[in-house]
């Protein structure tokens, strides 16, 4: 793939793979956003619910299959450099790692996720919502790790239009099996929260198959022949992809793990309260995916450049990456202030949860800057392959500064729930300074 292009041209190119993962993403969050909000109109206890089981799926999934993402940057870089027979290897055993990482998160949530469920102060119908809703999900979990590996080599390639509409062929079918299984209706039960989680299930197992279909008989993907020849397991070359991909993991997995923590210690609060944070939370995630698809599409260009060794060009796409999310951070803060109300009356038309929710989105525009720093500089650093400080600098100002100045703020002063909000605020700014000074840093170096 061509990666020499004059610097007036690359904010087009830039675009042309941002945009396709843009709607990728969003279109994977409806599938949570029609979770929550169908949930919602369906029952308080059960949006609870579902609220408290998606705070443990999406932490231990984000996480583990942030694992597989470390496959981008390696087959970025091959593609590079042109060691395309690499490519091919580097995918059957990311589908390996795949079911490994598959087994673990089942145990986790047969095992583990119970007795949690059990210790926490909830009410009973929202314990047995959360468990039942986690219970429909892990049968999605093999599906939805392989595909991950499946769009790693997709967008590596620079071809995330092909992700694209994948999802976007699966998400109205997501929708629709929600509406069928959550409400009960043409004679299919009626499940509540834990229909949602069986719905995406079965979604995951169509978007996987569609996937392999396109590997296996379209251009250019056919030509790296990925289900051919199929090598044994190797170790070896485990180590490639985890040495990349394990401090990937452990650094989405702090990040949104702390969200996840934030909504499990808001359970001392109201079920008002858990479901108005929830949807603030679930609002100004969607909001995230743009400054997340720049993010993804900083760590294929740079990652692309560096293979080539057109470091100018690796400088020039993480500097765009970060221009361009930090330009549209301030639509998302106007969106957010001026239209609050508006926004939380689409989820719930309880009164007070949508009073709740308002005050929320306010906090949430506070972080909106930070956020479109450090996501897309956490791309540029991922096609550096340098991912060892992202993940250390994570666990320090989430969990380190962020979770103790929240629960010190909400429980030694007036805000209550809203100042752990306050400490994520915390945690966000002093990740994107970090996160800054450490790409400046690993640029001058690769010019040394």
């Amino acid at each position: 793939m061509e990666t020499a292009v004059p610097l007036k041209k690359k904010p087009f190119r830039l675009a042309t793979i941002v945009l396709p993962i843009l709607v990728t993403q969003v279109a994977l969050y409806m599938m949570t956003f029609f979770d929550i909000l169908m949930t919602g109109r369906y029952d308080t206890y059960h949006l609870a619910g579902v609220t408290i089981g998606s705070s443990f799926w999406l932490p231990v999934y984000t996480g583990l299959a942030g694992i597989l993402i470390g496959l981008t940057p390696i087959i970025a870089q091959y593609i590079g450099a042109r060691l395309h027979a690499e490519v091919r290897p580097s995918v059957q055993q990311g589908l390996y790692v795949s079911v490994a990482l598959a087994a673990i998160v089942f145990a986790i949530i047969l095992f583990a996720v119970a007795p949690i469920l059990e210790a926490m102060p909830l009410e009973a119908e929202v314990r047995i919502v959360a468990a039942d809703y986690l219970t429909g999900m892990s049968f999605g979990l093999l599906p939805l790790f392989a595909y991950t590996v499946l769009r790693s080599f997709f967008d590596a390639l620079g071809a995330t239009r092909i992700s694209m509409f994948i999802i976007l062929l699966s998400a109205p079918i997501n929708i629709f099996i929600n509406y069928l299984l959550i409400y009960g209706n043409w004679g299919f039960p009626e499940l509540g929260g834990a229909g949602a989680g069986y719905a995406s299930a079965i979604t995951y197992w169509l978007v996987f198959f569609i996937a392999c279909s396109v590997a296996w008989k379209h251009k250019p993907f056919k030509d790296y022949a990925l289900f051919n020849g199929w090598e044994k397991i190797s170790f070896k070359k485990w180590k490639v992809i985890l040495v990349i991909g394990v401090p990937i993991g452990i650094s989405i997995f702090v990040e949104t793990s702390i969200f996840s923590a934030v909504t499990l210690m808001m359970s001392n609060y109201s079920t008002s309260v858990i479901s108005a944070h929830q949807i603030a939370l679930n609002f100004t995630s969607l909001l995230y995916m743009l400054p997340l698809s720049i993010s993804m599409g900083a760590t294929i260009l740079v990652g692309q450049a560096v293979g080539a060794g057109q470091m100018r060009d690796a400088k020039q796409y993480s500097y765009l990456s970060v221009g361009l999310a930090v330009a549209f951070s301030f639509v998302s803060i106007a969106i957010l202030l001026v239209f609050r109300a508006p926004i939380a009356s689409l989820y719930t038309t309880d009164g007070q949860i949508i009073g709740l929710a308002t005050q929320f989105f306010i906090y949430a525009a506070l972080f909106q800057l930070s956020d479109a720093i450090q996501a897309p500089v956490q791309g540029a650093l991922r096609g550096y392959k340098d991912v060892n400080m992202t993940f250390i600098m994570a666990i320090v100002s989430y969990w380190v500064l962020g979770l103790p100045i929240g629960y010190m703020v909400a429980t030694f002063t007036e805000l209550g729930p809203y100042g752990y909000w306050i400490g994520l605020i915390a945690g966000l700014t002093v990740g994107a300074i970090t996160l800054t000074g450490r790409l400046i840093y690993i640029q001058k170096k690769k010019f040394v």
